[in-house]
């Protein structure tokens, strides 16, 4: 059985969201212990860096980038 593709959605005013089977390295190569779905930080204030913690709801994180349409 083939495995989804993985996805990274941008959220509005809030964290990149990853799904499906991926691995994060920090700058050394040293693997983070993540699940099939995690949050990554994109305000910059988040106290479990790399990882979101909701900050950005706290703080008034305003960012909504779209993708280019050809």
């Amino acid at each position: 059985m083939e495995q989804a593709k993985p996805t990274i959605k941008i959220n509005d005013n809030g964290s990149i969201r990853v799904t499906g089977d991926v691995e994060l390295v920090d700058g050394e190569g040293n693997k983070f212990e993540t699940g099939a779905s995690f949050s990554l930080c994109r305000c910059g204030a988040s106290e479990k860096k790399p990882f979101c913690d909701g900050t950005h709801k706290k703080i008034g994180f305003q960012s909504a980038p779209r993708a280019q349409q050809p």
